[in-house]
């Protein structure tokens, strides 16, 4: 690792517990602008690949950043910790905005993020965990992130260990019926270490999610399954601080993100044709426009 990355390392070590004992507001600002520099990042990076899911990749940036940036208990020098907390992208289609939040969390040089989706770059277009530090599980065929990460919190719990479990599920996700099967084991084995968020975005591919397979009522059917329920306006980190504390008894926690697909630039948000598409030249002078101001 050069200077210049441990350095960027060190200093997220010292940021994140710094937000951690923050006031929210100065917190909320500091997770806010991290947000601005991963879609800025994410915005070039699928420029540069022609190729990407941004609008799916926008409505999660605030999850991601606030999970990495004030919330896990994570070491990009050490990514492979034993007693490090466990995160996975159950929908791993949204790469690129993980990768851009690892990279700024100084997992791995900045640089290398113009790599993405290249021939043979660690980056593709679905997370490697043997590619990439801080991935810690394959993930792109839906439905198989979250029985993962109901794995990691058994094993934890089996253990005896304190750390916590984090798993990112779309809402179109929620379709697969692995999911459900999971959900109902978290529950029978009390895996109250395990917090599950969906992107509620409302658009999956080609149409919106209640078109395809209504989910409502979302937040009963997982209080049905002996969740705790969470719901929280997904782009707004001091909500998402509030919602990823610990639970206060031995049930796992949802947290049900309501999000916009294409968050931050006008002509994205709430697009379903944004789920995979690549911007113009010119919709890119726009989007970066509009994100920084």
């Amino acid at each position: 690792m050069l200077t210049a990355d441990l350095e960027r390392a060190r200093g997220y070590l010292t940021e994140r517990k710094r937000l951690q004992e923050a006031s929210t507001p100065d917190a909320v600002a500091a997770l806010r602008a991290l947000s601005s520099s991963v879609r800025l990042a994410d915005l070039e990076m699928v420029s540069r690949a022609r190729l990407g899911h941004i609008g799916g990749d926008f409505s999660v940036v605030d999850i991601l950043v606030t999970l990495y940036g004030a919330v896990l208990s994570v070491d990009p020098l050490n990514p492979d910790a034993p007693h490090r907390d466990r995160f996975i992208l159950s929908k791993g289609h949204c790469a690129g905005a993980l990768y851009a939040t690892l990279a700024h969390c100084g997992f791995f040089p900045i640089a290398e993020l113009e790599s993405f989706a290249q021939p043979l770059s660690a980056l593709n277009g679905h997370p490697n965990r043997t590619k990439v530090p801080g991935v810690e599980t394959n993930t792109g065929p839906l439905g198989h992130g979250f029985p993962v990460a109901v794995g990691c919190a058994l094993a934890a719990k089996l253990r005896g260990a304190a750390n916590r479990t984090f798993v990112v599920l779309g809402d179109g996700e929620l379709q697969e019926g692995s999911n459900w099967e999971a959900a109902m084991t978290a529950s029978h084995y009390q895996l109250g270490s395990l917090t599950a968020v969906v992107d509620r975005n409302r658009l999956q591919q080609g149409a919106r999610t209640e078109e395809t397979k209504q989910l409502e009522p979302l937040a009963d059917k997982w209080t049905s399954f002996g969740w705790q329920v969470r719901e929280v306006d997904g782009h707004d980190h001091a909500e998402l601080l509030d919602a990823f504390r610990p639970g206060n008894d031995d049930r796992p926690v949802c947290v049900i993100a309501h999000t916009t697909k294409g968050k931050g630039v006008s002509f994205m948000e709430d697009r379903v044709e944004w789920h995979h598409k690549v911007p113009t030249r010119e919709q890119v002078d726009t989007a970066r426009e509009e994100l920084t101001r």
